[in-house]
């Protein structure tokens, strides 16, 4: 028995030659040679779709990952600069207390 190719499929039986641009008979086992090659490329096609589909989720969980730690340094920025405001006005507040100090044992 004779393959064909996907270019050239051959015919499966006598008289069928004229039948092979139709759609899949009920009595073949396996469908006509240009159907397995549309029905490849539809596969293949639609599996590229879901990669593709996969590939842009990931690209946007990233970005949103990225986004989160972004905000999460910019609220962790803000604090330490209110706090460390906050200690500066206790450093200074807890000089002034020195000096006055200071000043009061020198005038006694």
């Amino acid at each position: 028995m004779r393959t064909g190719t996907i270019g050239q499929p051959t015919a499966h039986g006598p008289g069928q030659a004229a039948d092979m641009n139709n759609d899949h008979t009920p009595h073949s086992t396996e469908p006509p040679a240009g159907d397995a090659r549309q029905t490849r490329n539809r596969t293949r096609h639609m599996q590229l779709i879901s990669e593709a589909m996969a590939r842009s989720q990931i690209h946007e969980r990233i970005r949103e990952a990225e986004s989160q730690r972004l905000a999460q340094r910019l609220a962790t920025a803000g604090r330490l600069e209110r706090r460390s405001r906050r200690l500066h006005r206790r450093a200074e507040a807890a000089s002034q207390r020195a000096r006055r100090a200071l000043a009061r044992a020198v005038m006694q």
